[in-house]
């Protein structure tokens, strides 16, 4: 589809124009062919981003952002066009006047190079920041150094003796808490069996089917949580004090609940009156258990209630012993080893960050050549100017720097604009697709930078090579022949 723009301006080519390039072909006016095979393209984007993802809102803000960068792009070029020629420096040097006047003349290569190199450049770079935010989360995700041994169904009696017997293997225990089983009885004042006949209410039925598994504590884990609306009340002051609770913000949604509203829990028989206090976003794909339902301390001490201990053993030798001589003194302790969890866990993403490393190498490669491509058409552009000038008596030295210059220009104009638009679509993809925290390196960004700048200017020096080696004449009978 994009072959047929350029074929589309041939069939208005007329045969004196084929006969003599001098020639000036008048300009035609809009050929409502080429807007149709534009059309075709950006629904060609549109269909292949939905057959990859199977939602039209992404492919449609994908198929625009594309179309959005193609704009700027062509913007910038015609506007540091503009600019060269409004403001052209007239005191520089020869070598620097007449790299930049290449920007403008006929038969310029602003316009191509820079829309391709600088949107080749933003997809790339867009790549190269998302692996890292990936890559990040999938560090940060890993579960080196957490826990890989839980013990519940701890009584309150035995957890001081149970945390000796954890000390006594020089183990540490990094997690413990008190959980708590309890239904809804009531949701502002309304039971759970008026809940379930409404047909109105649009509450899952399995928010009040479930049992609930409840803790209680005095602080937010920050590491795991933060209060997103509401305040936080660690303690209860007095025995008729109202009791505000916590609750995972996604579950409030599904749930309707906002802060204020009342819930009366079934605590195994004892009716236990409660206010939404605050909202908590969880982070749910930590490897540490987290709750639904938070109370604060003061109401829950005396619940029946049982502990949970999570702990790392270094080796199966010592998580061997320490089972042992745990459930010889508490049989009814239940052990969960997680070590071969662990070890899977660790194997499985260690393989995702390879496959997301060789993906950005591929589609980096991929982009090299799409660059290479770019560079080499314009090849036919620049010949006659470089005949021309070492016809004028311009040295091969002078021309060599001429173009060094000009691709330089471009490269970094293209190179810079197309790292904007990456910052720009990366924040977008880390905030909108992946919720994850947004950065870059820098010195990266640097890297990129110098080296699609060098890769144009390498390219293009290397396409004018035979240029530059041979006599004028020889050029000349060649490019007519």
């Amino acid at each position: 589809m994009f072959g047929l723009l350029p074929l589309l301006s041939i069939r208005k080519i007329s045969p004196l124009r084929t006969l003599r390039a001098s020639v000036e072909e008048k300009k035609s006016s809009i050929d409502p062919l080429r807007g149709l095979v534009i059309l075709l393209i950006l629904l060609f984007i549109f269909g292949f981003v939905y057959f990859q993802l199977q939602r039209i809102a992404p492919a449609f803000f994908f198929t625009i952002a594309l179309l959005l960068a193609f704009l700027l792009l062509n913007g910038l070029g015609r506007t540091v066009m503009w600019l060269v020629r409004r403001f052209f420096p007239v005191s520089w040097n020869y070598l620097w006047r007449q790299s930049l006047a290449n920007l403008y003349r006929p038969n310029n290569q602003t316009l191509i190079l820079l829309v391709s190199i600088g949107l080749g450049t933003a997809l790339i770079t867009t790549l190269y920041f998302t692996q890292g935010l990936l890559i990040n989360r999938v560090a940060r995700s890993g579960i080196e150094g957490q826990p890989n041994m839980v013990l519940f169904d701890i009584q309150n009696k035995d957890k001081d003796a149970v945390a000796d017997i954890v000390r006594k293997f020089n183990l540490k225990v990094q997690q413990q808490m008190p959980v708590v089983t309890m239904r809804i009885a009531k949701i502002n004042g309304r039971s759970r069996k008026a809940l379930l006949n409404d047909q109105q209410r649009k509450i899952p039925r399995w928010t009040l089917y479930r049992e609930y598994r409840v803790t209680y504590r005095d602080t937010i884990n920050t590491e795991l949580e933060k209060v997103s609306k509401g305040t936080w009340q660690g303690k209860v002051s007095s025995v008729n004090a109202p009791i505000y609770i916590s609750v995972d913000e996604q579950h409030a949604t599904r749930m309707g609940l906002s802060i204020g509203d009342k819930i009366t829990f079934n605590v195994q028989g004892l009716m236990v009156p409660t206010i939404v206090g605050s909202l908590r976003q969880i982070k749910w794909g930590s490897f540490s258990p987290n709750f639904l339902l938070l109370f604060p301390k003061g109401v829950l001490e005396e619940a029946p209630q049982f502990h949970v201990m999570m702990m790392r053993v270094p080796n199966t030798s010592v998580s061997g012993r320490f089972q042992k001589a745990l459930v010889e003194k508490y049989p009814g302790i239940s052990v969960i080893d997680l070590g071969l969890v662990v070890k899977t866990i660790d194997d499985v993403l260690g393989q995702v960050a390879f496959v997301i490393q060789f993906m950005a190498l591929f589609s980096i490669l991929t982009g090299l050549v799409v660059l290479a491509g770019s560079v080499i058409i314009s090849r036919f552009q620049r010949v006659q100017e470089s005949v021309l000038l070492r016809t004028l008596g311009a040295s091969r030295r002078q021309i060599l720097w001429i173009n060094v210059l000009e691709y330089f220009f471009l490269g970094s104009l293209a190179s810079l604009s197309g790292i904007v638009l990456a910052v720009f679509s990366t924040y977008a993809l880390a905030h909108f697709a992946f919720k994850v925290p947004f950065y870059i390196h820098y010195w990266s960004t640097f890297a990129i930078y110098f080296i699609i700048t060098a890769v144009t200017i390498m390219i293009g020096m290397l396409n004018s090579r035979g240029i530059l080696n041979k006599p004028p004449l020889e050029v000349l009978r060649n490019e007519h022949a």
